[in-house]
């Protein structure tokens, strides 16, 4: 009995050889290329298989963000009709100037003519679009495939920037054909010159307009209140400052119609005159912009 209990014992705690090769430390080396010690456990990870398939997103880039929401300025009935009132608008007037006066009023002239319609209905192509998440209900749609809000208003500041580069280039394009008309139908002496002053001021002022309007529409996320607030805000303000006579020097700081009347005239600008486009540009577009900013990142979408 004795020595049977011996050899059973013997037999169960002898010490197997192993068919795996060990380390100079006797350590094992597993499959996957890590070090397991004789508990089992890695000593450390090694490395691991790669992984086959397409590699992960990293999120929708920006480019195509502002073409969807360029397209979107195209797509929607009523974006599509009012960028196409602008051009009729713009027509009718380089129409209109061509039979006054023997339209003989110059190249400059005739763009100079167009600013005013390029003011007043450019940037509602902005607030359009910084409303169509929240006027057409397809915020859940956007926000989810792109969770970063401010990415998306970026997308379409830009995209509203693109959309007025294309009405100034077709505003300058009109001036032009309506001058050659007026030159050879007409036999009118309309030159071709066009100062730089003129040009760079529409422009600048094109786009501090387009930026107060995208502005009060990410305020305000509805289309009729924010067109409603910046066709009437400003100009109140104007009136208030113009008539109110102890208003006139804030209406000279704080109007921005009046702080830009400057650079629709070409005329030259000082010092002064540029602090006076600043601040009342604070005042009706860097303002409304941060609230606009501030509100679609922050507002529940429903």
């Amino acid at each position: 009995m004795s020595t049977t209990t011996d050899s059973t014992t013997t037999d169960s705690t002898t010490t197997h050889p192993t068919t795996a090769s060990t380390g100079p430390t006797g350590a094992r080396a597993d499959g996957g290329g890590g070090v397991r010690q004789g508990g089992g456990h890695a000593a450390y990870p090694g490395r691991l298989p790669r992984i086959g398939g397409p590699r992960p997103t990293t999120g929708v880039p920006f480019a195509r963000l502002a073409q969807v929401e360029l397209r979107k300025m195209v797509d929607t009935r009523a974006g599509r009709w009012l960028l196409i009132t602008i051009g009729v608008v713009i027509a009718a007037i380089l129409t209109i100037l061509l039979f006054v006066e023997g339209g003989a009023h110059g190249y400059e002239g005739y763009f100079g003519a167009t600013s005013m319609p390029l003011m007043i209905l450019v940037p509602i192509v902005g607030i359009m679009a910084a409303t169509a998440e929240w006027s057409q209900r397809t915020g859940l749609t956007t926000f989810a495939i792109e969770p970063r809000r401010a990415r998306v208003v970026a997308a379409k500041v830009v995209a509203a920037l693109l959309a007025a580069a294309a009405s100034f280039a077709t505003a300058l394009g009109l001036a032009a054909l309506v001058n050659l008309v007026a030159v050879q139908a007409r036999g009118a002496d309309s030159g071709w010159s066009l100062g730089w002053g003129l040009l760079a001021g529409v422009a600048l002022v094109l786009v501090l307009n387009l930026a107060q309007g995208v502005g009060f529409g990410l305020s305000l996320l509805n289309t009729p209140a924010a067109i409603v607030a910046y066709l009437v805000l400003p100009t109140a303000w104007s009136f208030v400052t113009a008539l109110v006579k102890p208003m006139r020097t804030a209406g000279e700081w704080l109007d921005l119609g009046s702080a830009t009347t400057p650079l629709l005239e070409g005329a030259a600008m000082h010092a002064k005159d540029w602090a006076q486009v600043g601040t009342a540009s604070a005042l009706w577009v860097v303002l409304p912009l941060a609230i606009g900013l501030w509100r679609v990142t922050r507002s529940e979408v429903k």
